[in-house]
């Protein structure tokens, strides 16, 4: 049985066109770091201080969050599937899973043609238009408040330094 692949001659030229590709193979590659990874792997204690600082600046992410704020609206695909969740309880009423149902949706979702999916989408536009809507209206108001709370809390600035120069002369 012959083989297939074709074989060069091993000659000067094919030498050195193979050291020039090795080369720059090696180039793209970049540095071997592994002594990086097992340098992270024999220290616990620096895993866990990258845990612990993931953690905080998650919890800091969180509490960025304004409990208050419009919720963002679905996509066409959830959408779908609070119809279809619907049409599959009345179908199956004795299916108590969660996963099964939102598995048959992604699969008839994907099995539906863009015509299919348009009254969907054009449903999400709409529900997205009303939030943005919403969401100006809610950071207007939510402006509007911390003006009146950062004037009306605080002294302005003649007022604080008009209460220093009294104090400075008696």
């Amino acid at each position: 049985m012959q083989c297939s692949h074709v074989h060069f001659p091993l000659t000067i030229r094919n030498v050195q066109t193979r050291s020039q590709f090795q080369n720059i193979d090696e180039e793209m590659r970049g540095p071997k770091i592994t002594a990086n990874i097992a340098q992270k792997k024999l220290n616990p204690e620096a895993t866990k201080k990258a845990k612990a600082d993931k953690s905080v600046a998650k919890k800091e992410k969180a509490s960025k969050k304004n409990p208050g704020a419009p919720k963002r609206p679905p996509s066409a695909f959830f959408v779908f599937m609070e119809e279809f969740r619907k049409e599959y309880k009345e179908n199956f009423p004795d299916n108590k899973s969660v996963s099964i149902v939102a598995k048959e949706g992604g699969v008839k979702w994907k099995a539906m043609s863009d015509s299919e999916k348009a009254p969907y989408v054009e449903k999400a536009a709409v529900k997205k238009a009303e939030y943005g809507i919403v969401l100006k209206q809610f950071n207007h108001d939510l402006n509007e408040n911390s003006k009146e709370k950062s004037g009306s809390t605080s002294k302005s600035s003649s007022d604080s330094h008009d209460d220093v120069e009294q104090e400075a002369s008696s």
